[in-house]
């Protein structure tokens, strides 16, 4: 035989001896559980009572209602702007014609104000004429948040049987109809 099938063959066999080696004659292969920490057995679950716990739940809920608006209907508003200069251009005209000297001013400004005037309630009439009522109507939304209380299960009490005797533990889950247990013996020294 050549020497490097004799090395292969010894590194095999060297191999198979070690995973023998490290076998535990007892218990079998390799178990997660120390023996240190005692056996396990399983017990009769008897009663399941879960504990519960107030919690807040605030959820998004979307909410529209219908909201009426004025379009604005001052005399300087986009609608009537132009009627109102041109009356107060008008009105300004005539009482350019009234009055003398000081008065004449005073026309003017009250001829400016009063045709500005009538101009825009002229000009508010012939909108209503060819558009309808200025007013509009449109949804309007929000997010608001609800608040609510639900009921969950913050654990669970369990009362199990072994041996005899009762016992109860508190768990994260319900276990069903047994649960596991570690038993340990340990010798007194009475």
């Amino acid at each position: 035989m050549s020497r490097t099938i004799r090395s292969i063959a010894a590194a095999v066999g060297l191999a198979l001896a070690s995973g023998a080696a490290l076998a535990d004659d007892q218990n079998g292969p390799y178990d997660s559980r120390d023996d240190r920490d005692g056996d396990y057995d399983f017990a009769q679950v008897v009663n399941v009572e879960p504990h519960y716990r107030q919690v807040r739940v605030s959820e998004p809920v979307r909410e529209c209602w219908q909201e009426t608006r004025t379009a604005s209907d001052g005399p300087f508003s986009y609608n009537n702007i132009g009627g109102t200069l041109i009356g107060g251009a008008l009105g300004t005209a005539l009482g350019n014609q009234i009055g003398h000297g000081r008065g004449k001013d005073v026309a003017r400004v009250a001829g400016a104000l009063i045709g500005g005037a009538i101009g825009a309630n002229v000009s508010r009439d012939r909108q209503r004429q060819l558009y309808g009522d200025p007013r509009r109507t449109f949804e309007r939304c929000d997010v608001r948040y609800r608040d609510s209380w639900e009921e969950r299960v913050d654990g669970y009490e369990v009362t199990y049987e072994y041996a005899g005797r009762q016992y109860v533990t508190q768990m994260p889950y319900d276990p069903g109809e047994r649960i596991q247990v570690r038993v340990d013996v340990t010798p007194t020294t009475r």
